[in-house]
C-alpha cells in the first residue's frame, strides 16, 4: 500500500449527487395530534465516489460491507474523441497483431465500433481485470473472432509497452483505441522495441460543471475522497480552488492515478499497489483509519 498526506471533498446532491447513508430521523406530534415524521440532515458522508455516473456501484457496494457511507459524486463524463468514427473503418481495412485497450471506458467504446466493422477477428491485450471483465462476454459467446490473450504482470500502462510479446514477423502492427487526453507512454514504449503503432483518440473525458452547492459542502466535509483517473482529480481540484485549508485524503485506484496526486502537490494520497476494485478499496479504508486517528489523537 503507498501513502503520502493531504485532501478533503465536493458533495453531491440530486441530481448532481447521491448520498448513501443510514436514514436519520425522528418523530414529533403535529397540531391534530397525528405524528409526523421529521428529517434530521444527514450525516457527512465518510467517502466521495467519484466515477461517471452509472460505474460507482460496486465500489459503493463494497465499501456498504464496512459500513462506510458513500457520497456519490460524478466529477467527469465521457465523450467521443476526434477519432471516434475513424474505428470501424480502421478494424475494417486493416489487420493488427494486437489491440491495446487501457480501460473499461477504452474498452466499451472498441467494442462498439468492433461490431460496427463486422466483428472482425482480434486479439486483444488489456490493463487490469477490471478492463478484461467488460470483454468476457463477447469473448465467451464468440471467442474465436475476440480473444484477449495478454495482460501484463502489473496493470500499468509502461509494463504493458515492455512485455507485450512479439511475432517473429519484422513488423507487429499495434492498434490503440485510448483516451485524448492518455499520455504517449504507451506508443513510445512499443515504438522503442520496434511495434508500429496506430493511435486513435476514440473517447475523451470532460469535467462535470453543474454540481448543487449543498453537495459540494457535503463532499468537501468528507475525510476521504475516492479517485480513478487523474482527469477525475483534476476536475476534483478545480471544484475545490476556492476552499481553503483543504487537506482531507484522496485514494487512487492505482499508481497512475496516485502519482498524479502527488504531483499536483497532494500531500494525503493512497493508492494499492496492484491496481483494482479491492485494493481500491483497503486504500479508502487506510485513509480512514489513519483519519480517525489523527482524530481521536490527544491535542497537545
Amino acid at each position: 500500500m503507498a501513502f503520502s498526506s493531504s485532501l478533503a471533498l465536493p458533495s453531491p446532491s440530486p441530481p448532481s449527487g447521491t448520498f448513501r447513508a443510514r436514514p436519520a430521523g425522528r418523530i414529533r406530534t403535529g397540531a391534530a395530534g397525528r405524528f409526523q415524521a421529521c428529517s434530521l440532515p444527514p450525516p457527512p458522508p465518510d467517502v466521495v465516489v467519484t466515477r461517471e455516473r452509472g460505474k460507482n456501484a460496486k465500489l459503493i457496494a463494497e465499501l456498504e460491507k464496512h459500513n462506510i457511507q458513500s457520497l456519490e459524486l460524478p466529477l467527469i463524463e465521457h465523450v467521443d474523441g476526434p477519432d471516434t468514427d475513424r474505428l470501424p473503418d480502421a478494424l475494417h481495412n486493416d489487420k493488427f497483431d494486437w489491440i491495446i485497450i487501457t480501460s473499461p471506458e477504452a474498452a466499451a467504446v472498441f467494442l462498439k465500433g468492433w461490431k460496427a466493422a463486422g466483428s472482425p477477428k482480434v486479439r486483444v491485450a488489456v490493463v487490469g481485470a477490471g478492463t478484461a471483465r467488460v470483454f468476457d462476454e463477447v469473448s465467451q459467446l464468440d471467442h474465436q473472432s475476440l480473444e484477449v490473450a495478454f495482460s501484463p504482470s502489473k496493470a500499468m500502462g509502461k509494463i504493458l509497452a515492455s512485455e507485450l510479446p512479439r511475432g517473429s514477423e519484422s513488423t507487429c502492427k499495434v492498434l490503440y483505441p485510448a483516451s485524448a487526453k492518455a499520455s504517449h507512454e504507451i506508443q513510445e514504449g512499443l515504438s522503442d522495441r520496434g511495434f508500429y503503432v496506430t493511435r486513435l483518440n476514440t473517447y475523451t473525458t470532460v469535467p462535470v460543471e453543474d454540481v448543487e452547492p449543498r453537495t459540494l459542502k457535503l463532499a468537501i466535509s468528507a475525510p476521504v475522497v475516492a479517485v480513478a483517473s487523474p482527469s477525475a482529480l483534476k476536475a476534483w481540484l478545480k471544484l475545490i480552488s476556492k476552499v481553503n485549508n483543504w487537506d482531507n485524503s484522496i485514494a487512487c485506484i492505482g499508481e497512475t492515478t496516485g502519482s498524479a496526486a502527488k504531483k499536483l502537490g497532494l500531500k494525503s494520497v493512497y493508492y494499492p499497489t496492484t491496481p483494482g476494485l479491492e485494493g481500491w478499496v483497503e486504500s479508502i479504508l487506510e485513509a480512514l483509519r489513519v483519519h480517525r486517528q489523527l482524530k481521536e489523537a490527544p491535542k497537545c
